[in-house]
């Protein structure tokens, strides 16, 4: 059974925002559901600090033994910190979906944007 956190939020792609310390800044990565389907995970390529993203925009790709999959969004906002450690690590994102693998430290553009995300109870709900 895959780990959800209930204070994070959640999409239907299987991507997650957890707030930081930082006002309106929230950790991006993937789910443990969504690393459990993909397998091994052996590249995780993100984007540079300062990129502008919009919701639902590809912000890297993310490669496993199985398939490459793009990594979306969630909401609209301006990359201030990328995990490096994912470079010479990527089974990080296996290993600690939601803490060491984090991918991205994004600074929300509308925190209204997060309303339209799932709780637990739904991504629960969406990965049945």
């Amino acid at each position: 059974m895959a780990q959800i956190p209930k204070e994070l939020y959640y999409t239907e792609e299987h991507e997650y925002l957890r707030p930081t310390e930082d006002e309106g800044v929230y950790v991006v990565g993937i789910t443990d559901y969504a690393q459990g389907e993909l397998g091994d995970v052996v590249f995780v390529e993100l984007p540079d600090t300062g990129v502008a993203l919009d919701k639902m925009e590809v912000f890297g790709t993310i490669e496993a033994v199985k398939a490459v999959s793009d990594l979306y969004c969630p909401v609209k906002g301006v990359v201030v910190e990328v995990n490096e450690d994912l470079d010479d690590d990527p089974s990080l994102v296996n290993s600690d979906p939601y803490g060491a693998g984090w991918m991205i430290r994004l600074k929300v553009s509308d925190p209204a944007d997060l309303g339209a995300l799932l709780g637990s109870e739904g991504y629960a709900e969406h990965i049945g």
